[in-house]
């Protein structure tokens, strides 16, 4: 039985903190468990530090998801929460996308 919590990696824009947090209650709800379980872990990445030029020029969406994927092959991390809208094309070998949330109305705009 796990012990420690699992540890959900997510960058720390209200976007990604709110699909976070679903995460873990739809996790929660899912196995039983209480919110004890699950810890939200906060990165910055190179994508929310650099600033002052273009991502095109700098590396791409990537920047947005390196930190995450560093922490998740490291074992730091049990799983991370990202929007697909930024995720790259290529994902790392041993990283893969098993779920997603479900979509809001996409006329939402």
């Amino acid at each position: 039985m796990q012990t420690k919590p699992f540890r959900i990696g997510t960058r720390g824009s209200p976007l990604a903190l709110a699909q976070a947090h679903e995460t873990r209650s739809r996790l929660m709800a899912a196995h039983s468990l209480p919110e004890e379980m699950f810890e939200i872990v906060v990165l910055s990445t190179a994508g929310d530090r650099i600033t002052d030029r273009a991502l095109s020029e700098i590396g791409g969406k990537g920047l947005f998801t390196q930190e995450l994927e560093e922490q998740l092959a490291s074992g730091a991390l049990d799983f991370a929460v990202h929007s697909s809208k930024d995720m790259p094309t290529k994902l790392p070998d041993g990283l893969y996308i098993s779920a997603f949330l479900p979509r809001e109305d996409v006329r939402d705009a």
